[in-house]
């Protein structure tokens, strides 16, 4: 049975309404039925999603290392201690989400 190309509930229904053979599997056993649908994540088959996020990490990571160099400039930031705060926190945030989203996933070698 072609279930796994079903991408939405809604494509669920209507093959549901007019695929005989699994209205008959639907009434013969229901739970099965549903288990061989796999709705897919957006994130498995949606690329813009994943290089949407990966562009505004990077752009946060270069518009603070901007912002800290023109604090330099203007002579606000003489050393490492009075570089504000909250610039070290959302520059460490974003590099860590970025390396995260670009590391290969762990593999299960059992």
């Amino acid at each position: 049975m072609a279930l796994k190309q079903i991408k939405s509930f809604e494509e669920f229904k209507t093959q549901l309404e007019t695929n005989v053979d699994l209205q008959k599997e639907f009434k013969e056993n229901p739970v099965n039925a549903i288990q061989n649908f796999h709705q897919q994540n957006p994130l498995s088959n949606d690329k813009w999603i994943y290089r949407i996020i990966v562009l505004s990490l990077g752009l946060t990571i270069i518009s603070i290392i901007i912002g800290v160099i023109i604090l330099i400039g203007a002579g606000k930031i003489i050393d490492d201690g009075s570089v504000p705060t909250i610039l070290t926190a959302i520059g460490s945030a974003a590099i860590g989400a970025l390396a995260g989203l670009l590391a290969p996933p762990p593999r299960n070698n059992v």
